[in-house]
């Protein structure tokens, strides 16, 4: 006996994804919906070789449901998250509406299942940002070993990050930067994104982050350690599809490089490619549609005791977002609800 399962926003990036990805890794369905907004009621999308024909979110009732997966933005998952959750469907959420709540569980599956439990509650899980989600699955297994103390860590991370505005955005750039007449002004990013960089993602705080920023650090505490001292700086590069991360870590006691390598080979989620030549090294070109995070250059930090860098790079529409979720799923399925 499988699953009911609702996905909210299905005819977006993240929700396309999680509708693929819950077919590739067969989670038992028993009856799937799509869920979007009155504008892309009927619209069509893809469920391994079936057509789902999209459902209105506003009228749908979750009674029935086991699980929702929510690929929507805040506003829309503030409305209608507690609904499904008050009629019995537990809900795992992309958004960042319920990062912070001390009575939802933030899950990434190879870090901390364990914190599933929490979500009896509430019915509700919240989905990490997609840049601590590929941090924290490189971290835990070393923090396991070796106790971190602190992280520094720069973010290059793609446009999809964005959504869909975002990459048409770099498209249409890209394509007119080859033609004086047709010019393509920012419009999602605040300054041009092709052929460009822009240490800008989401809001600026009083503190002088970005929320993004901030959201690497609270997350990662939350996730893993709360005494884990985290810096980020976040920046958006003309890349259409992988975020990637030049990661510092400083350790209370020493950590060789080659144990280091040897826990991440070992670490779940994790897939090490780490050759001291030319393309010895993973790029977010080849990490487009896999399940991993990447992990490269793996080296030992000299200007301090015990510090190790290394370069992380994952999918930011799957791991980042819709796989995870899935994997989440199956969490709550394994520990939970014990139907498949």
């Amino acid at each position: 006996m499988g699953y009911r399962v609702v996905v909210v926003g299905a005819t977006g990036n993240v929700g396309h994804e999680m509708l693929n990805i819950l077919a590739e890794r067969q989670f038992p369905v028993d009856e799937i919906t799509a869920l979007a907004s009155r504008k892309s009621l009927g619209t069509e999308v893809s469920f391994g070789d079936k057509t789902l024909k999209t459902k209105d979110l506003d009228t749908f009732d979750f009674t029935g449901w086991d699980i929702a997966l929510f690929a929507v933005g805040s506003d829309a998952t503030k409305k209608y998250a507690p609904i499904a959750a008050k009629a019995g469907c537990y809900v795992i959420d992309n958004s960042s509406l319920y990062r912070y709540d001390a009575d939802i569980p933030l899950i990434v599956p190879e870090v901390n299942p364990e914190d599933i439990e929490l979500a009896v509650k509430r019915k509700i899980i919240a989905n990490p940002n997609c840049s601590t989600a590929q941090m924290v699955v490189a971290l835990k297994p070393l923090h396991d070993r070796a106790r971190i103390k602190r992280v520094v860590v720069s973010t290059y991370q793609s446009v999809s990050g964005a959504g869909k505005e975002g990459i048409d955005e770099l498209w249409d750039q890209t394509k007119s930067m080859y033609n004086p007449t047709d010019d393509k002004p920012a419009r999602k990013f605040t300054k041009q994104i092709a052929f460009n960089v822009i240490p800008h993602i989401d809001v600026f705080m009083d503190s002088g982050e970005t929320k993004e920023e901030w959201k690497m650090v609270a997350e990662t505490k939350k996730i893993i350690d709360s005494s884990i001292k985290v810096t980020a700086t976040c920046v958006r590069v003309p890349v259409f599809v992988g975020h990637s991360e030049a990661i510092n870590i400083e350790f209370e006691e020493f950590l060789d490089e080659d144990e280091a390598r040897d826990i991440l080979r070992e670490a779940p989620g994790v897939m090490v490619i780490d050759k001291r030549e030319d393309g010895g090294y993973v790029t977010p070109v080849e990490c487009v549609g896999d399940f991993a995070t990447f992990i490269s250059r793996i080296r030992q930090d000299s200007t301090i005791d015990n510090g190790l860098n290394l370069w992380c790079v994952s999918d930011n529409l799957r791991k980042g977002a819709a796989l995870n979720a899935v994997q989440i799923a199956e969490v709550l399925g394994q520990r939970i609800l014990k139907k498949g």
